[in-house]
């Protein structure tokens, strides 16, 4: 095992973002305290595959680390926010199962024979205004629940509608992709069985 890899910067920014997620969680009844813990968390997100990229620092582990923080933070706020909150965290990690076990770390760029709406969700690995829209949705309809919850969001009322019109609408197009992932893993734990079996 090449342990380097476990040392690499994105991998570090990883294990950082674990320790925002615990620290948030354990404050998340405070929100001055929470926030932006958990903000800085979604930030730095963005910054560990760009620097994966930047340093020639992509590594199996990194992909798969990096799913496994974002899984574990929303999943946590999900849990929190809402008595059934763990089936969104539970869809969640059942989608990085299926993807991470049979499409590896390259897994979002592997949905070139998916529909159309799959594709442009997937496309460029979500740097597209919509992969934006759907990883906003992800990302971002917690913690704004989060906000309406506590009463923290001092804006008016229709511009509260219409964030979290956008986000919930962002979060059900990725749940269309979800549902995707999870019909062809069915189908490919169903395909035809291996040679030796039908002997």
């Amino acid at each position: 095992m090449a342990l380097n890899v476990l040392l690499y910067w994105p991998n570090i920014i990883g294990y950082i973002r674990i320790g925002l997620v615990f620290a948030a969680w354990r404050a998340f009844e405070t929100p001055a305290v929470f926030v932006p813990l958990y903000s800085v968390s979604i930030a730095l997100d963005g910054v560990d595959g760009w620097l994966a990229r930047r340093l020639g620092q992509s590594s199996r582990f990194g992909a798969w680390l990096d799913v496994v923080v974002d899984n574990l933070g929303r999943g946590m706020l999900w849990g929190q926010l809402f008595e059934w909150g763990w089936l969104v965290s539970a869809l969640e990690w059942c989608v990085f199962v299926c993807n991470h076990s049979t499409r590896g770390e390259h897994w979002k760029s592997s949905f070139t024979c998916s529909p159309r709406l799959i594709q442009a969700i997937m496309t460029n690995g979500f740097r597209t205004p919509l992969g934006t829209w759907v990883v906003s949705g992800l990302h971002c309809l917690p913690l704004w629940l989060y906000g309406l919850q506590r009463d923290l969001l001092s804006l008016p009322v229709w511009v509260q509608a219409l964030g979290t019109t956008l986000l919930v609408t962002g979060r059900l197009l990725a749940l269309s992709a979800e549902m995707w992932c999870l019909w062809t893993h069915v189908e490919y734990l169903t395909s035809d069985e291996p040679e030796e079996r039908k002997n």
